[in-house]
């Protein structure tokens, strides 16, 4: 039996710098990891063709027969080489314009071989360009398979012939050397869903016989891969639930209901009203409370996390926000210290941007406990914050943290303080539950009363001038525009608008003293940058031409027009983030998309969403089919691995429900996994959250 452990090095046909090449393109480093590389298709090769059956319409076509009659062609980097390969029915003609003399050296003519390509015919007569070829005796040798799996592969690996077929190779030899390997998975469940035991599931994902062994191998894994990542989240949950205490806060105090009854100035949504309710619960059940609170833009997050502050306050406790940029971060404090005007409470704010002096006042009031809400950056997790007793932390816009930069704020006291983690970006239920499962879930599904769906249409550049005549209306009633454009300076390679070109075409059709014009970008310093924005804020200026950097945070009820130019190039997702900060007054509001005149289908396809919906959860729904998670969240991913080997989030629904329920049923009934039967399963779990979160449970 061979040791799975073996480094790839070592397998014949490998050597030193193939597994050089294997490790760094595709993460194979052992012998287990190259059986666990699995094919993402398959190509049938049931059916043996003999070269009077080829016709003008066939696709690949598998050959026995001999080759004959090498000889050189054509001329320098034109020079290709010409053989015939024939069978007792008639020859077709054989081209390589690479590998040569290779070719050559390999190739017996006294010898059977078996070619497998895709002919092409001219003029009657057909060939075939660098077809597949072995030795018939070989062929016969291997171990046998109906469908070729085919193997994704890099250029890099490709030129040092660690192609498909070479992987299929290479896999075929770990399974003659013989396979030993424990099953992870518990009988029952085996049992329950008629799943494939390991090696045969193994075996027939590489080298299956039938359309329904393969099948049946790739829903094993599939299933195994999703069963692991619940009980991985699950498991944590529970661990969490069970051994750690979380603070009481009994009571609902002067402060929470001073602000009721004095400061809100509109009727909570009944949706509102439940999100606080449930947080209430968690408040009160002596348990951390670790809640992810999803609402779309506009929905009223910041008001519930704030009255969710005030009852750790009005239990005597500190509580914090912390935001991925200094723009949302100054936003929060700006909102938060209007929203508690008359209110005496302690609110500070803490950036990269924060004066030695103002940081030397934030950490002695901290550590006294006079500085009761502290609003900040990534500043909020330096080591040097202490706070005296926080009790509740909320982190905004979550997916743009780590799992590391979170879990330092459950540092800031002895005793971890309440969690409540946020996001404007919808999350469908597929990756909600393979990132957030370890969570509970809270959505705020209504907008305020009052509020009008903006109304979102789709203008070619030719359209532009139609365009700011409509921009002109909108500013002579008194509103306000942003003008985001995807990039700074003007790139060589990509043919968008760009915000300096941008900004100089807008100045020069609005022109001053008659119109003003604000710009903002991430390359700016923090203090010019926030100026600018303040006199958006405060109406100085008529248009805000903008990157993404205004994508969260900014609320300005009086803009009613968002202008995305060349919006073809954003995603769904931040695309409806972008047209959320327009629609916040009581007025009709307008997002505008503008392309080019060539889109690909991808962004025709984002276009026509948006223009049909301003429901964010439809939205997230496309933007997972068009991207996919990784794409979605970028690699941070909330520091959940999302990299699955098989399992297709957007396919796979139906299986992460059954996994997600058995993984529920099992820990029910062994809660750390210590059963004899479970072991195996544990140790992959251990794996798992290791590699996820770089954690130990």
């Amino acid at each position: 039996m061979i040791d799975l452990t073996t480094d790839i090095n070592y397998l014949k046909g490998v050597g030193p710098k193939r597994a050089e090449i294997l490790k760094s393109e595709i993460g194979v480093y052992t012998f287990e990891d190259l059986i666990y590389y699995f094919p993402y298709r398959y190509t049938d090769k049931s059916r043996f063709y003999q070269v009077q059956d080829i016709k003008s319409d066939s696709a690949y076509v598998q050959i026995r027969g001999k080759f004959c009659c090498f000889s050189d062609e054509g001329q320098g980097k034109k020079k290709y080489l010409h053989a015939e390969f024939f069978d007792e029915t008639g020859s077709i003609d054989i081209v390589w314009f690479q590998r040569i003399k290779w070719v050559k050296e390999n190739i017996d003519t006294k010898k059977e071989y078996v070619i497998f390509g895709k002919p092409n015919e001219f003029r009657g007569e057909f060939s075939m360009v660098h077809p597949e070829f072995e030795e018939l005796e070989k062929f016969n040798n291997s171990l046998k398979t109906s469908f070729q799996a085919e193997y994704n592969t890099s250029e890099k690996m490709k030129k040092f012939f660690l192609n498909s077929r070479v992987i299929g190779k290479l896999v075929q030899v770990v399974f003659k050397g013989g396979i030993d390997l424990i099953e992870p998975m518990p009988a029952k469940i085996m049992q329950d869903l008629r799943l494939l035991p390991l090696k045969e599931a193994l075996f027939n994902i590489h080298f299956p016989q039938t359309v329904e062994k393969v099948e049946a191998a790739r829903n094993r894994f599939k299933f195994e891969e999703l069963f692991i990542n619940q009980l991985a989240l699950i498991k944590q949950k529970k661990i969490r639930f069970n051994s750690i205490v979380g603070f009481v806060f009994e009571k609902v105090g002067d402060y929470f209901m001073n602000f009721f009854n004095n400061n809100l100035a509109f009727e909570l949504t009944g949706a509102q009203k439940k999100v606080l309710k449930e947080i209430r619960a968690d408040f009160k059940s002596g348990k951390q409370c670790n809640r992810l609170l999803q609402g779309d833009v506009g929905s009223g997050k910041t008001i519930v996390a704030l009255m969710s502050m005030l009852i750790a306050l009005d239990n005597g406790f500190q509580a914090c926000i912390m935001a991925p940029t200094e723009i949302l971060a100054q936003q929060h404090f700006e909102s938060i210290t209007e929203m508690l005007k008359g209110i005496d409470i302690n609110v500070r704010l803490l950036t990269g941007s924060t004066k030695t002096k103002q940081r030397r006042i934030i950490d002695e009031e901290l550590q006294s406990g006079e500085l009761q809400i502290l609003i900040g950056t990534h500043a909020l997790i330096e080591d040097k914050v202490q706070f005296k007793n926080l009790g509740l932390a909320v982190v905004d816009e979550q997916h743009r943290f780590g799992v590391a930069q979170r879990a330092k704020l459950w540092t800031k006291n002895i005793n971890p303080p309440h969690v409540i983690v946020m996001t404007a970006t919808p999350i469908p239920r597929t990756l909600s539950m393979t990132l957030y499962g370890d969570l509970d879930v809270s959505v705020i599904d209504e907008l305020p009363p009052g509020r009008k769906p903006i109304r979102t249409v789709h203008y070619h550049e030719n359209h532009r001038g139609k365009v700011y005549e409509a921009i002109r209306k909108e500013i002579e009633k008194g509103r306000q525009i942003y003008i985001v454009y995807p990039l700074i300076k003007e790139s060589e390679t990509l043919d968008y608008k760009n915000l300096e070109e941008g900004y100089e075409a807008v100045t020069k059709f609005f022109k001053a003293p008659k119109y003003k014009v604000s710009m903002v970008h991430g390359q700016m310093k923090a203090d010019e940058k926030q100026a600018q924005m303040d006199m958006f804020v405060k109406g100085e200026t008529n248009i805000l031409v903008a990157t993404t950097v205004i994508e969260v945070g900014v609320n300005v009820p009086n803009a009613s027009v968002m202008i995305i130019e060349s919006s073809e190039r954003f995603g769904l997702s931040q695309l409806h983030q972008l047209r959320g900060r327009v629609g916040r007054g009581a007025e009709q509001s307008f997002c505008v998309l503008m392309t080019g005149n060539k889109l690909t289908s991808d962004a025709k396809q984002r276009i026509r969403t948006m223009t049909a919906t301003n429901d964010g959860f439809q939205i997230a729904e496309v933007d997972l089919r068009l991207r996919g998670p990784g794409d979605m969240f970028g690699t941070q991913q909330s520091g959940m691995a999302l990299n699955f080997r098989i399992a297709n989030l957007i396919t796979d629904g139906k299986i992460l429900q059954i996994a997600r329920k058995k993984a529920s049923e099992l820990l029910e009934e062994d809660p750390k996994l210590l059963k004899p039967e479970n072991k195996r399963l544990a140790t992959e779990v251990q794996k798992y959250i290791k590699a996820s979160w770089g954690l130990v449970s």
